[in-house]
């Protein structure tokens, strides 16, 4: 009796028991990195749980798991996370990250890979993280408020340019930077910028229209790199790697808006890896944005009437200080879908494709036409009654199409060799509608006119064939070799015709039968490029490029450089190259005008921007455009202290000669159009009141220096201090003969201060971030560096805007391993650019704009806030 109550005591214990036993399953193990030294501190996670722990001051940690065997995830601030099995102690070795100089990169380095130190040339490697932690809502916002020599902000009131932020890399325009997407040339945008502000008369690529949910990374060569990679490349590249073969799908949300209550934007991406085929795998990328416009007009108030205002004028201004004006951001919506895939084929090649497709439509504003600037309208009696009209704001809406697509082999050749042959097609196109506008002449003819207008749009493409072999020659030496052929498309279609009949609608007009037009041009190129690693320090390298362009004719550009390392941790380096920009085929061909009434001319006649090869820019001497050529000096320093802490110095020189231009308006130079000189006389004989025109004429040097001081350590907390001077400056303008004997200026001071000023001389980003436990701090201060407001010919006071610096504070909070909150206090202290004043005689327009809309520094959005929202599966 007494065996049978032990048994059954035992029994029930064990029962008991066993539910505690099942819970006090356990993991335990040591963290050490790979000189064998203990990582505290790190943590530690059971995949698919919330269950966690962290290691103790020797790199030991005991963790509760759900099941036997559990898979346990370890990382920690600078070291690559590291994913185990285990049924009960496990010993961890976790690996360092490449980060800092110590990151392989492969833009610059086509003959081979290299790290950041060991490269001869400045790269920057940026993570998707570090660009949206900033709470910027677009890329060119994240990388202007990342790289100190990057710009780019929102241009109000300025056509189809506020739908594109012009950006560009070191102050030299947004034509002189090239874009690569996976190392593939990005094409170019269908617009080229013609408004009054950074960029005037120059094409650049439409980085709107790369999601940042699709990037992996982005390199920034900060080189001139033509002899590499062709036209373009004479500031630098920007190279933005897709994402590949990821660990989780991740879904992404986020909502913002102004601390003036306007500008709400939200945005939601989702992007996810599938396994393709055998072996091989696809990442795809959805994305949607939308924003809502901003307003920071001024009011000019009764001070904009008439001497002699209409009781319906003077109503309007008391009721509508600002005249109905609408300056700011613009309205946007866009959807994007990018798709990156790769497939083996064999054991020694891989079949890779990517692809990419944007929509985007947007809303901007013209000029309010205030009731007494529009009388002719008001006395039609066709809006309103004459007495009741209070003038119309024309509405300048967008329809842009951005997609790329490229598919390639790579393949071995044998020892080191590889190759590399792939096909890239490229196309951009806007298309306009002008609403609430009129057509003032047709108005004037028939007594009524449309209020909606479709003026046209552009459209421009290219295909490109690419092969490109890289290998070791030697144990010392390695080589790249490389073809290209590239065909170009430029079309302009045209409008409706009543947008352009006569003067056209209201704002803009319409694109005309004779400015329509399709246009191509093809190129071949063929490249060398030679590393030399003369000993373990020392490297030398040279390259080499031929292009040859149907419409101009040929181009060689050449590079050296060279590396000699100080040891493991620094390096010099320096690099000397020429460079070319062929001018694109907007700049050769488009034509955008209207017809205007003129005293003493019984006929419309023409005004607005001719094309290069049209008879009255040719009989004004104006030369075919060819390309652009540069020269460019690079010398640097950069040096790693110690794992946590590396700093780097570069020094630049660039010189581009014939750059070009996008001309002042030609006309009469003393208002009245009668012949009085040869230039007047030809103007007269073409039928022409005034012209505008792009031509090569303008040689610029721009020196200045990048700074870059990063601190990283495994505690959590990082420090960066990036920083970048410039200074742009004219060396000559090229006036051609008959214009520079009449007297006339082809390029005024206006326009000549939008490549000398309207840029930052400075920019200084000051960042600090701190993780503890589940909480992520981000603080940054943003230094934008004086602009100058350049006042015009005719009089006035240069103004210069004071440099002004951003805060930024961000926050995120890790509810696991997987979800995550983040928020974003974005110009923390409401900063403005400096008031314009009006002594500077620019086109304040009555006081409509209280900022600049020439010159750019910091944007007009002042404080805002954005939260957000990450989760993996």
């Amino acid at each position: 009796m007494k065996t049978k109550l032990t048994i059954k005591k035992t029994l029930l214990f064990f029962l008991f028991m066993l539910p505690l036993g099942i819970m006090a399953q356990s993991v335990n193990g040591k963290v050490t990195d790979i000189k064998g030294n203990a990582i505290p501190f790190a943590t530690v996670v059971e995949k698919g749980t919330s269950n966690g722990t962290t290691t103790d001051d020797n790199g030991n940690f005991t963790l509760e798991v759900s099941k036997l065997p559990a898979t346990i995830s370890i990382s920690s601030v600078g070291y690559i996370t590291k994913t185990v099995t285990s049924s009960g102690t496990v010993a961890v070795t976790l690996l360092e990250e490449n980060v800092g100089l110590d990151e392989i990169v492969l833009t610059g380095n086509r003959a081979k890979p290299r790290t950041i130190l060991d490269s001869p040339v400045p790269i920057d490697n940026i993570s998707t993280k570090e660009l949206t932690s900033s709470g910027k809502p677009t890329i060119e916002r994240m990388l202007t408020f990342k790289v100190p020599s990057f710009n780019s902000q929102n241009q109000a009131i300025s056509d189809a340019t506020a739908h594109y932020d012009p950006a560009d890399l070191r102050g030299l325009g947004p034509s002189r930077t090239l874009v690569l997407i996976n190392g593939k040339r990005k094409n170019q945008s269908a617009q080229v910028y013609l408004n009054r502000t950074p960029g005037k008369g120059e094409v650049g690529t439409d980085l709107k229209s790369i999601p940042t949910a699709a990037i992996d990374h982005i390199e920034v060569l900060r080189d001139g790199a033509a002899a590499q990679y062709g036209s373009d490349a004479i500031a630098g590249v920007i190279n933005m790697v897709l994402k590949k073969d990821v660990e989780y799908s991740t879904f992404n949300t986020s909502t913002g808006i102004t601390s003036q209550g306007d500008g709400f934007n939200y945005a939601s991406d989702f992007n996810t890896g599938l396994p393709f085929g055998d072996g091989g795998n696809v990442n795809i990328t959805l994305g949607y944005y939308i924003q809502k416009l901003t307003n920071r007009a001024g009011s000019p108030g009764t001070a904009d009437l008439p001497a002699t205002p209409r009781p319906n004028e003077t109503a309007f201004v008391t009721e509508n200080p600002t005249i109905g004006m609408h300056v700011g951001q613009p309205d946007m919506e866009k959807q994007d879908i990018f798709v990156n895939m790769s497939h083996p084929v064999g054991k020694h090649a891989e079949f890779y494709s990517f692809g990419g497709y944007t929509r985007r439509t947007g809303r901007s504003f013209a000029y309010y036409r205030a009731p007494y600037w529009r009388r002719d309208v008001a006395d039609a009696d066709f809006i309103t009654r004459s007495e009741d009209f209070i003038g119309y704001q024309p509405t300048f809406e967008t329809l842009i199409k951005d997609h790329i697509n490229a598919a390639g082999l790579k393949f071995d050749m044998g020892g080191t060799w590889k190759g590399d042959a792939s096909l890239t097609y490229g196309a951009n196109s806007v298309f306009y509608t002008v609403n609430n506008s009129v057509n003032r002449d047709y108005l004037r003819d028939h007594g009524t006119s449309p209020r909606t207008f479709h003026p046209g749009g552009y459209r421009l493409q290219n295909v490109i064939l690419n092969l490109d072999l890289s290998g070791q020659l030697s144990d010392n030496v390695s080589a790249a070799f490389g073809l290209e052929k590239k065909k170009e498309y430029f079309d302009a279609y045209e409008g409706n015709p009543l947008s352009y009949y006569k003067g056209g609608s209201d704002s803009f007009a319409g694109i005309k039968p004779a400015e329509a037009g399709a246009w191509t041009r093809n190129n071949f190129a063929t490249y060398a490029q030679l590393d030399f690693d003369v000993s373990k320090d020392l490297l030398l390298g040279v390259a080499g490029r031929f292009e040859n362009y149907s419409d101009f004719g040929s181009n060689f550009s050449w590079k050296i450089d060279g590396r000699y390392k100080l040891g493991d941790k620094g390096a010099l380096r320096g690099s000397y190259s020429t460079g070319f920009r062929a001018p694109t085929l907007h700049q050769r061909y488009l034509t955008n005008s209207q017809y205007i009434i003129v005293s003493g001319s019984s006929e419309p006649l023409l005004q607005g921007t001719l094309a290069n090869d049209n008879p009255a820019v040719k009989a004004l001497g104006v030369p075919s455009l060819f390309a652009e050529t540069s020269k460019n000096i690079g010398l640097g320093l950069t040096y790693k202290f110690n794992r946590s802490f590396y700093a780097s110095f570069d020094f630049y020189q660039i010189k581009v000669d014939n750059r070009v231009l996008f001309s002042s308006q030609i006309g009469s130079i003393d208002g009245t159009l009668d012949g009085s000189d040869a230039v007047e006389q030809i103007l007269i004989d073409h039928n022409v009141v005034a012209v505008q025109f792009f031509i090569n004429a303008g040689n610029t040097k721009t020196t200045g220096a990048d700074i870059v001081l990063n601190y990283k350590n495994n505690s959590g907390f990082s420090a960066i201090m990036a920083a970048n001077f410039n200074k742009t400056t004219i060396d000559a303008i090229t006036t051609p003969a008959a214009l520079a004997t009449g007297g006339y200026n082809i390029f005024d001071r206006q326009e000549q201060g939008l490549i000398t000023n309207s840029r930052p001389k400075s920019k200084i980003i000051f960042g600090l971030n701190q993780k503890v436990n589940k909480w992520e701090l981000g603080l940054t201060n943003t230094v934008f560096g004086e602009v100058i407001i350049t006042h015009p010919e005719s009089g006035g006071t240069d103004q210069p805007l004071s440099s002004k610096m951003v805060t930024d504070l961000s926050f995120k909070y890790s509810f696991t391993d997987k979800l995550s909150m983040n928020a974003v206090l974005n110009n923390m202290f409401d900063v403005y650019p400096d008031v314009t004043k009006e002594s500077t005689h620019t086109s304040q327009a009555g006081s409509r704009f209280v900022y600049s809309s020439e010159v750019q520094q910091l944007g007009q959005l002042g404080t805002n806030f954005s939260v957000g929202l990450n989760y993996q599966f």
